[in-house]
């Protein structure tokens, strides 16, 4: 039987804020099912005085150069001067800056606003875009960085360092989410084993994470599901798997695109997972699992977490014995679990695929095998 969407049977959560349902429909759109725990909250500072009040600064004493590190800030910072009745004048001073754009989006943004950029960083990193502002800086030149979020950043300091007067420019900042039951949620559905994969779009929405888990008591389950081989971690780029990295969430399971966007992140991640199908020949049945699901045949059925784990290390070997002892460490991660836990959940998936002509059989004193019904 052909699975019919590429991703039927698997679960992605999604931690963003911003664009998090174009995302979900990408993946729905692949059979996907979502589930939706922001692990981050992204707040303009449009109606601070703060802003306006840098604004106004910058007018009067225009910058030598621009850093746009984001689409969104510079669109927000732009907007925000038109309600003031400055985005003419904004505009104006910057109309003499070398503007540096981070990646693709905020030199879109910068176009929109009628500006022109000097230069782009190819790896859409900051800290790449900073070293084109080294290579023509001079000492007291005036370097105006738009923040991403982040309160701050360690290339403020290298720019500072090398002799430029710096303005930190934050137009929005990034905070832990007001409700935090649906990140704790999806935290519980990753290490139940539920979910499959998680994207992130934002370094901060991994520590978030982790800082709303360790409250709770989840931090140490969590990091462990999310490097053992139970879900798929995606990160939009460098800057963000960095920040995985630095959690702890170093493994084969972390993947990000080659472009960093939206549509590849999605991509990347659902590639990751239609390797993880399995489809094997049980007798005259084929089979194929798709994260919590399993076709046979016409028909379809779907698993606990628990059930389709102990499917997968069967399937993949068909018609062999696969001893208690192997699926209580590969199942349960551990050698200690009561070995009823294994005849019951075995009993469950038994009675479950007795109908579609697929047994797990008991083999006395070596374990349980995967076959063809008899009779």
């Amino acid at each position: 039987m052909t699975v019919p969407g590429l991703l039927t049977g698997f679960t992605v959560g999604i931690t963003a804020d911003r664009r998090w349902g174009e995302q979900a429909a990408l993946f729905e759109r692949r059979g996907a099912a979502v589930e939706h725990g922001p692990t981050i909250r992204t707040l303009p500072l449009g109606a601070e005085t703060p802003l306006r009040r840098a604004t106004e600064a910058l007018i009067a004493r225009p910058p030598d150069v621009l850093i746009a590190n984001t689409g969104v800030g510079i669109r927000s910072w732009f907007a925000n001067a038109d309600t003031w009745g400055l985005g003419g004048q904004l505009a104006e001073a910057l109309s003499r800056a070398h503007i540096y754009a981070r990646g693709p989006k905020a030199a879109g943004a910068v176009h929109s606003a009628g500006l022109e950029v000097k230069a782009r960083a190819q790896t859409e990193q900051l800290s790449e875009t900073v070293d084109l502002v080294l290579e023509n800086s001079r000492p007291g030149l005036r370097v105006v960085v738009q923040m991403d979020g982040s309160e701050d950043s360690p290339e403020l300091g290298r720019l500072s360092a090398a002799g430029a007067d710096v303005v930190a420019l934050p137009v929005y900042r990034w905070t832990l989410p007001e409700e935090r039951d649906p990140a704790l949620r999806l935290a519980d559905l990753v290490i139940s084993g539920q979910v499959q994969a998680v994207t992130f779009t934002a370094g901060p929405a991994i520590r978030n994470w982790f800082v709303m888990a360790a409250e709770a008591g989840l931090d140490q389950p969590l990091r462990e599901a999310l490097t053992d081989g139970r879900a798929v971690v995606g990160c939009v780029g460098p800057v963000c798997a960095g920040a995985a990295v630095s959690e702890g969430l170093a493994s084969p399971h972390l993947v990000q695109p080659e472009s960093f966007r939206l549509g590849p992140l999605v991509r990347a991640v659902t590639q990751r997972l239609v390797e993880r199908q399995l489809t094997v020949q049980v007798g005259a049945q084929r089979i194929t699992l798709s994260g919590n699901a399993v076709f046979v045949a016409d028909d379809s059925l779907s698993l606990t977490s628990t059930e389709a784990r102990i499917l997968a290390v069967l399937a993949r070997r068909p018609n062999a014995v696969v001893s208690k002892e192997h699926l209580l460490h590969a199942v349960w991660s551990s050698r200690t679990t009561d070995p009823h836990t294994v005849e019951v959940a075995l009993a469950r998936l038994r009675k479950r695929l007795a109908p579609h002509g697929i047994s797990v059989q008991s083999v006395r004193r070596r374990g349980y095998t995967l076959g063809a019904a008899r009779g």
